[in-house]
């Protein structure tokens, strides 16, 4: 059975994982036959947001414990990521990637990984292990991997120059559709960058644990 580690950014779309595109992975990956362990930096949010006005709430909220709850508290902390241990790693995207795992939504091109994201992801480089990002999560990839990574977010311009100057390659692609990078064992897709329903995130979310678990 392959063993597939998911890395969580938080809980909830505008400060942590999109909920849907974790549940929908887990599924994806058990449905495959694979086995999978979350993992999540045990670390302090960026902020947390009131996803039902969106406005910032003055509170500050853990990200390996709101991670917990789409884990049902089978969750690690991401120090404890071994990838010897694992066949391949997915993310799950929302916001949370690019506030909690990297600084890319204040930062942009300018963007650093937060620490324990940065050693846990380059093992699975440095191990030529197939990685999966999805969402803003492909943001992530170019300080990751040597220049030249193909990668996709979606089609939005702004984030698309943003990653090319980063040093990857982004590759425009449908809301049902996955990015392979052979050369790098990686698969991205737009997922809740382009979807518009469960189902439409759903679509490429499954093709890229299909193709990931195949690289295995």
């Amino acid at each position: 059975m392959k063993k597939i580690a998911v890395i969580l950014a938080g809980c909830g779309v505008y400060d942590g994982a999109e909920i849907n595109e974790a549940v929908l992975t887990l599924l994806h990956i058990a449905k495959a036959g694979a086995s999978y362990q979350c993992f999540a930096p045990d670390i302090e949010q960026m902020h947390t947001i009131n996803h039902l006005s969106g406005e910032p709430m003055s509170q500050n909220r853990n990200v390996l414990v709101e991670a917990a709850r789409i884990a049902r508290g089978d969750i690690k902390p991401l120090t404890d990521l071994d990838a010897t241990h694992f066949d391949a790693l997915i993310l799950p995207g929302g916001f949370g990637a690019a506030k909690n795992l990297s600084d890319f939504a204040v930062k942009g091109t300018q963007a650093q990984l937060q620490p324990d994201i940065k050693t846990a992801c380059q093992q699975f480089a440095t191990m030529a292990k197939p990685a999966g990002y999805m969402c803003i999560a492909p943001a992530m990839i170019p300080l990751i991997y040597n220049a030249g990574a193909k990668v996709t977010i979606g089609d939005d311009p702004e984030t698309a120059s943003a990653i090319n100057m980063l040093g990857a390659e982004h590759v425009n692609c449908a809301v049902d559709d996955i990015v392979i990078d052979e050369q790098h064992k990686l698969v991205s897709t737009p997922a809740y960058m382009l979807a518009e329903s469960i189902l439409e995130a759903d679509a490429g979310i499954e093709k890229l644990v299909k193709a990931i678990i195949k690289m295995c």
